[in-house]
């Protein structure tokens, strides 16, 4: 198998929070050369939502990010979904996790994880539901 690896961290940022949550998560698994892939796939109540697990080695093809000394595996369709976007970490009393910041989403769900972009005619894209409440657990 033969990896692109492309470190590039203009495409997407992670902030020190998220960067510490993730060392954090590594060591307490104990896979510390392991890296975090950050995905989007069909789904949740505005068509798109964002995924996150933990892997030992990207994928043929994979975006390789670096950055707050943690790697990053992106495939490249998420990529194109994802550029610019910032990751942070929230710990608050009403909950915390991962947040992204995606300047691609024209909209988003009221939990934050599932998001619409815009098409080429700029119509909303995603789901044909229209929209509504937020349905994701």
């Amino acid at each position: 198998m033969t990896v692109l690896e492309k470190i590039d961290t203009d495409t997407i940022e992670i902030t020190g929070a998220a960067a510490n949550k993730v060392r954090g998560i590594l060591q307490e698994r104990n896979l510390l050369d392991h890296g975090l892939r950050v995905f989007v796939a069909g789904g949740g109540c505005s068509g798109m939502q964002y995924g996150m697990a933990i892997e030992g080695t990207p994928r043929e093809f994979d975006n390789v990010v670096e950055a707050e000394g943690v790697k990053l595996y992106i495939d490249p369709t998420s990529m194109m979904y994802l550029a610019g976007a910032h990751i942070d970490y929230v710990d608050n009393l009403m909950g915390g996790g991962f947040r992204i910041d995606n300047p691609n989403a024209v909209s988003t769900c009221g939990c934050g994880h599932s998001f619409r972009t815009s098409d080429a005619e700029g119509r909303a894209g995603g789901s044909s539901d229209g929209g509504g409440a937020c349905g994701c657990q």
